[in-house]
This record gives C-alpha cells, structure tokens and sequence, in this order.
C-alpha cells in the first residue's frame, strides 16, 4: 500500500520525492484528495527534504556498486542477531519455558512493530542517516541531533561487545584469553582488524555477511538435527531449578540485545539499490530468518540436555553441542561463534560509520565527519571514531555492556516510535512507498505496547546505568549547541544534505494533498 507522489516546491525550486532514480526528479502526480495544511519551518524542510530527495553521492557517480537483496539480508541478520550465540543467559535468568516462550513473544511484541516501522520510514526518507533524518522531520533539529547521539552511542557500545563474546568463546578452547594481558591483546587485535575490513568496502561487508551467516548457522542445524531423537518435551515447561530466584533483569536484557536493533540498517539506505522495493522484502526475510535461528537451537537444546540452569551462561550452546554430538561438533561451533562475532561488528560497524556520513550529509556535524576513502569510497572517519570509542568500552563486563547500550537505544526507541507517529499525523499525503498497512489507531497500540516494554526495561536498571545514560544525553544536549555555535561563527564548513542548500527566505511551508508547497499565508 503507497502513499501519494509528494510534489516538493520552494522559492527557487521544485522537485519531486516518487519512488524514481535516486538523484533524479520525478515529475510530479497530482493528489486526488487533499490534506488539511500543516506548517512547517525552514529547518524541517531542508532536512525533510534532503532525505526525501537525495542526489548521488561522488561514490555513486563513479559507479560504486549497490547493496542488493542478498547482501542487504544478511547484513540485517548481523545487525540483529548473528546466530543464537547470547541467548543462553535467558534460560539462566528464568528457566527454559520462559526463554523459549520469550523467544517465541518478543518478536511480535518488539522485532516485527520495529521492523514494519523500518521498512515504512525508509523507503520514505531513502538517505544516509536513517533515525536521525525521522526525527529531526518530526520533531525539529535538536531532537535528530539528540536521536543521533542515543543511537550512535548504543551502536557503538553494542559493537564493544562483540569481540569481547567472541573471546568468551574462544577461552573455551585456549583457557590463557580468560583475563589478563592476553585477553587484553586479543580484544585489541580482533578489533582494529575488524575494523580495517569494514574500511575496505560495504559491498565487501555485504557479500562476506552471506558466506559469515552460511557457515557459523552450518553447526546450529547439524546440531539441532542430531538432537531429535534425544528431545523429552517435558524438560520445555520447566520454570527452572527450585531455589533458583528469577533474574527478570537479565531476562529481559538479553532478550532485547539478541532481538533490537533492526533500524540500523536504516542508516545506509542510501547505499542500497532501489531501497523502496528491496528494503520490505529484506526485513521481511531477516525477521523469519532471524526468529528461526533463535527458537529452533533452544528448543533443541533445553528439550535434549539437561544440566544446572547456572551452567547456561554465554557460551553454554557449544558445551552442548560436545554433549549432543561430540567434541568434533563443539569445536565446530567455537569457529562458527568467531565468524558470526565478525559479522555482527562488521554490520554493526558499518551501520555507525554510515550514521556519522549521514549526520555530516544533513548538517548535524561539520563536513569533514562525510569524508569518504579515495581508494574503497567508505567513510573512513565514522569508522575511525566508532572503532576507538567501542574500544574504550570494550573491557567492560559484557553484561555491563549489554545494559548500557540497552537504555540509551531505548530512550532513541521512545523518541523513534514517536516519531514515526508523529509523521503519519504530520505528513498524511508524504510518498511512502512501502506502508504499515493500518490506520492511526493500528500504528498508536503497535507503538504502545513496545513501548511499555522499553519503560519497564529503563526502570529495573542498576543506578550506574541511569548515571552514565544521564551523562550521555547531557553531552548530546551540549554537542547540538556547540554544533550551532560552530555554524553561527562560521568555525566549520557544514552542508546542508546532499548539495540541497538552506531556504534562504524565512517562510514557512505547507504539506497539503498536493505535496509541499509555499503557504501563501506565511
């Protein structure tokens, strides 16, 4: 279901935001109805504009390829998951019924509300910055500015954990990177090299992500099939050892790190080919491909082993894989936990790096921030500042970690199902391609109820995370105005998103059924 072509008019312009080439203008189609007018400013409408209406970036013009279905799948995967490696605290938290019925719920209550909004405002809005863009269209520049900071901040925080998991794996097989200086060199290591991949090109990053997901998912379903004939349903609606105090805290955290983050692909929306057609297909098949990877081991495996619900720590599935299959198969899965970390970091990375070009295409940052790589056309200074602040937290402790970047995401996600709200009654008439298929009363409870979750997620966090979580959104709050300061003495160079220059006259505009348009009564 699309919305109307919207026609875009300034003073000294005119262009349309249909669904045609990127970079080129759509000649306008007329509304059959009409909208009552809502005013905007001159700021919501550079950057509503600039992200409807994007033009090629210089690594487009030189013929840089696109993501396509396949990549932009899998690279999804990664964003979200990676693989059941992490969901084993679940079962340690509050049994083996509750994790699988988690695993089972959360996706309707959470992953597919965030997905369908995704797909919605994306191919609304097809540029580098994905949430930042929405929520500066909704609400005004410094709550884009501030989304962007929640958001990057939680991205980067996520991308802390991934080489401290994977070398929680690998401990299992070399006891020496259990702490010390040799834990310290290979969480160094592992990054920096991470990092250096992801600078070598997103297609690369793409297509890597398909071989990644193929090979670490290959000895989840060996797996899986091996332990049939040891399954006793019983052991499925156990609630856990007697004795054993639930830990809604973990539950509800691990949880939600295994099953969020499905808008960051959002922020590369630019490079994606034709983003309006492949962005619903590929979060479509990531949410089914995704759930899958996650229900399908648990089951098997709480249905089939049977061992003190403390073991079921970060890292249990491959002790299970050697009592399911053998040691062979343990090992197997050990790799296979190395390749899926290197892929969450890789996408995960490069959904950050891509925000910071994004940020720099609409403003929000100083030009420089978009500079890309002369040899791999990728923004080499987004992966550079993401790399070193996800180093500085990198040796937190991985639940630590898993909570911190928890509640800033969850204060981006309030602001973001706000948004996205908040564009529906704003914009009725705006293009959308792809359309949640409800009306405003649908969209309201699909908010609502994740919503809740995020609250009661934010509230039961230990009182160092409210304190760090503060202090972030304080630095964000300070960043917009020292960024403005900047603009109004003229320190750095901002653009204004993808060569689109500010309204020079002070107007305000109006949205009406016909598309955007000069109020006449401005």
């Amino acid at each position: 279901m699309t919305g109307m072509p919207i026609e875009i008019q300034t003073p000294n312009s005119k262009m349309s935001n249909g669904a045609g080439t990127r970079g080129q203008q759509s000649p306008p189609v007329a509304a059959t109805t009409s909208a009552p007018p809502t005013t905007i400013t001159r700021e919501e409408l550079s950057i509503a504009t600039s992200a409807a209406a994007p033009v090629p970036a210089p690594g487009h013009l030189c013929g840089a390829k696109k993501l396509t279905l396949l990549p932009l799948i899998f690279l999804i995967y990664f964003e979200v998951a990676g693989g059941p490696y992490g969901e084993e605290p679940a079962v340690q938290a509050a049994g083996p019924l509750l994790a699988i019925l988690g695993f089972l719920i959360f996706p309707f209550i959470w992953s597919i509300p965030e997905a369908l909004i995704t797909a919605e405002l994306s191919t609304a809005f097809p540029g580098n910055g994905g949430f930042v863009i929405w929520a500066a269209a909704a609400f005004g520049p410094f709550w884009g500015s501030l989304m962007a900071t929640w958001k990057f901040l939680a991205g980067v925080i996520n991308i802390a954990a991934f080489p401290a998991l994977c070398i929680d794996y690998l401990e299992q097989l070399f006891p020496i990177f259990s702490h010390g200086l040799p834990r310290f060199l290979a969480v160094l290591v592992s990054t920096l090299s991470l990092s250096f991949l992801n600078y070598t090109g997103l297609n690369i990053v793409g297509y890597a992500s398909v071989c990644l997901g193929i090979i670490s998912l290959l000895p989840f379903i060996l797996m899986s099939l091996i332990a049939i004939p040891q399954i006793r349903p019983h052991r499925w609606v156990s609630l856990g050892q007697k004795g054993v105090k639930k830990d809604w805290n973990l539950y509800s955290n691990t949880l939600f790190w295994n099953l969020n983050f499905w808008d960051s692909v959002s922020t590369l929306a630019g490079e994606v080919d034709k983003p309006q057609r492949t962005f619903p297909a590929a979060l479509f098949s990531a949410v089914i491909f995704t759930c899958s990877a996650y229900i399908v081991p648990l089951l098997a495996v709480t249905g089939s082993v049977t061992v003190d619900q403390s073991q079921w720590e970060t890292g249990f599935m491959a002790n299970a894989a050697e009592i399911i299959a053998g040691k062979w198969l343990k090992i197997w899965l050990e790799v296979g936990a190395v390749l899926s970390a290197i892929g969450l970091y890789e996408a995960q990375l490069s959904s950050s790096a891509y925000q910071v070009l994004g940020m720099a295409e609409l403003g929000f940052l100083p030009k420089i921030f978009g500079v890309k790589s002369k040899w791999f056309n990728t923004p080499w200074l987004g992966i550079l500042i993401a790399t070193l602040i996800s180093l500085g937290v990198s040796y937190m402790n991985f639940t630590d970690i898993v909570s911190s970047a928890n509640f800033v995401y969850s204060l981006g996600m309030l602001l973001e199902f706000a948004s996205f709200v908040w564009l529906r009654r704003k914009f009725p008439a705006m293009n959308r391609p792809y359309r949640v298929p409800m009306g405003m009363a649908g969209v309201l409870v699909m908010c609502l109820i994740p919503s809740a979750f995020l609250v009661f997620v934010m509230v039961i966090a230990k009182k160092i995370v409210f304190l760090v979580s503060g202090l972030m959104t304080l630095a964000g709050v300070g960043w917009f105005f020292l960024m403005n300061l900047c603009k109004s003495k003229k320190w750095l160079e901002f653009s204004y998103g993808d060569g689109l220059k500010p309204v020079e006259e002070d107007r305000d505009y109006a949205v009406t059924g016909n598309g955007w348009e000069l109020n006449s009564e401005a």
